[in-house]
């Protein structure tokens, strides 16, 4: 049982320190506003609306992954690259570029589903 305990405990600080949640996720969706265009992002990256990018509360920067809308089932594959505030109601933030791909844009936010993804998924 002691055994049990401890390699519970691991695996969940394991992920913790890794900045990872779980495999999926479903929460709400938003987009940023054009006025954070070309400002640095939490990595330190200059964000741009136009890239494929996107701000997560705990996943680690550099992370791919896939969202999906879960009105349209419309999805696209982004880059973490930027922090939510912890307090924030919102599971993820994108581009607009990549609100467009899920067709939310004139709703402004939407009910998704997030999905980590491997290297090897990304290149598919």
């Amino acid at each position: 049982m002691f055994k049990l305990v401890i390699i519970t405990l691991f695996v969940g600080l394991s992920h913790m320190l890794l900045g990872q949640t779980t495999a999926k996720q479903k929460g709400t969706a938003s987009f940023y506003a054009s006025k954070f265009n070309n400002r640095k992002t939490t990595s330190g990256e200059k964000f741009h609306n136009n890239n494929l990018t996107a701000a997560h509360k705990s996943l680690k920067f550099g992370t791919y992954v896939r969202v999906r809308n879960l009105k349209n089932d419309s999805t696209v594959v982004v880059k973490i690259n930027d922090r939510l505030p912890k307090k924030s109601k919102r599971t993820i933030d994108l581009t607009q570029r990549a609100a467009k791909q899920l067709n939310f844009i004139k709703a402004g936010l939407a009910k998704v589903e997030i999905t980590v993804l491997d290297s090897v998924e990304t290149i598919k």
